[in-house]
Parts: structure tokens; C-alpha cells; sequence
């Protein structure tokens, strides 16, 4: 079983930057993959960024040129490097492990999920 700590969520206006971590603990073995997904109210939840043990890494078109990934892989953890910030950005973030091989943002491809950090982006 793997679960996260997960931190750096806040509120910030347009054209800020956040910068949120996610620490995963337990059975860390499993995971070859680890990406973050968002849910804004009353819309389905999207991937966002993820990246892989080799450190390839994949991105959604809304966020590249925006959003930066990256993994220290010796404590388990990613990073999810939010410049130039939007209203539109405002959602849930959620932190999620799978055992793919490959940086992927489909959401069956992960098996462990955080329990999620707000972030609010005023216009």
C-alpha cells in the first residue's frame, strides 16, 4: 500500500506560481510511475503531469509552458512547479502512483491516490 503527503496548495492571482510536492510513503517499490491529477467543481477529473522512473515525463496541452514536473527520486517524491497560473487552473490537485513504465496521464494507470490539495488562482 502506498499513500502521499501532499503540500503546497494555496491561493494566488492570476500570473502567480505555486510549487506542490508529493511525498510517497509505504510500499514505494510499486510505483514506476507517479503523475498529478486535478478536479475543478463539477467537471471530471483531468491529468495534469506525470513522469516515470527513467524520467520521461508527460504533459496536458493546457498546462505545457506553464507547469514543470520533476522527481527526486530518492525520497520518493515529485514536484509539480505551477508558473503563470490561470483562474482556469482552480481545482483540486491529486497526487497518484501507478505501476505503468511509461509517464502517462490515463487515469486507470494508477492505483494510489492522494487525498488531494486546493488550489484557487483569482482573476
Amino acid at each position: 500500500q502506498v499513500w502521499f503527503v501532499e503540500q503546497g496548495g494555496g491561493s494566488v492571482q492570476a500570473g502567480g506560481s505555486l510549487r506542490l510536492s508529493c511525498a510517497a510513503r509505504g510500499y514505494v517499490e510499486s510505483t514506476y510511475s507517479m503523475a498529478w491529477f486535478r478536479q475543478a467543481p463539477g467537471k471530471q477529473r483531468e491529468g495534469v503531469a506525470s513522469i516515470d522512473n527513467s524520467g520521461d515525463i508527460a504533459l496536458a496541452d493546457s498546462v505545457k509552458g506553464r507547469f514543470t514536473i520533476s522527481k527526486d527520486i530518492s525520497r520518493h517524491t515529485i514536484f509539480l512547479q505551477m508558473d503563470d497560473l490561470k483562474p482556469e487552473d482552480t481545482a483540486t490537485y491529486y497526487c497518484a502512483a501507478g505501476g505503468s513504465f511509461y509517464a502517462t496521464l490515463v487515469e486507470s494507470e494508477y492505483n494510489s491516490w492522494g487525498f488531494g490539495t486546493q488550489v484557487t488562482v483569482s482573476s
